[in-house]
């Protein structure tokens, strides 16, 4: 490798490994979890739900379609996530922060699979309290994950535009164009 400086792993982070997990400053990851999480907060709520009407069956069967999107989305955020995951130094604190919040998704992704097995097919009435508990742990989990999640993007800068890049958006329009 003459001629070429070796990359800092800070700015390493920063980079995509290919177009696939999105361009500089603005990573696909982030954008794909939003289905999950909304997906299983949503069933979780139906979950609830089903318990304190009449005839909970509807919203237990939305729960399990609601999971089952969910997985599905989890599915694609996890391979932006792992795309996102290469790029950091392996033996490094950031990474291992990275492998637990991937393990955590890949159990709590596991789990929900499994309630949806578990839950069958059309039901009547509300969800039986086993499902209902291990959704609850799974969004526990869920939570657990994204507080990585966010350590690894707010507080270590994974997947994070660098500062001067990050400054050029607050500079008055005027002084960009004296800049040229």
């Amino acid at each position: 490798m003459l001629g070429v400086s070796p990359v800092h792993p800070l700015e390493q982070v920063k980079r995509p490994v290919t177009v696939l997990a999105g361009r500089y400053g603005h990573p696909v990851h982030p954008a794909l979890v939003a289905v999950p999480i909304g997906a299983w907060v949503a069933s979780f709520v139906f979950d609830v739900a089903s318990h304190l009407v009449h005839d909970g069956g509807f919203l237990a069967q939305g729960s399990r379609w609601l999971i089952a999107v969910g997985v599905l989305g989890a599915v694609a955020a996890a391979m932006a996530g792992f795309l996102d995951l290469v790029a950091i130094p392996t033996g490094t604190r950031v990474f291992r922060i990275g492998l637990a919040h991937m393990s955590i998704n890949l159990v709590v992704t596991a789990a929900y699979v499994v309630g949806y097995v578990i839950r069958g097919g059309a039901g009547t009435g509300p969800v039986r309290w086993g499902p209902l508990a291990l959704s609850a742990a799974a969004l526990a989990g869920l939570a657990v994950s994204g507080y990585l999640g966010g350590e690894l993007a707010y507080r270590y800068g994974v997947r994070v535009a660098d500062e001067a890049t990050q400054a050029r958006g607050y500079e008055d329009r005027t002084v960009r164009e004296e800049r040229g």
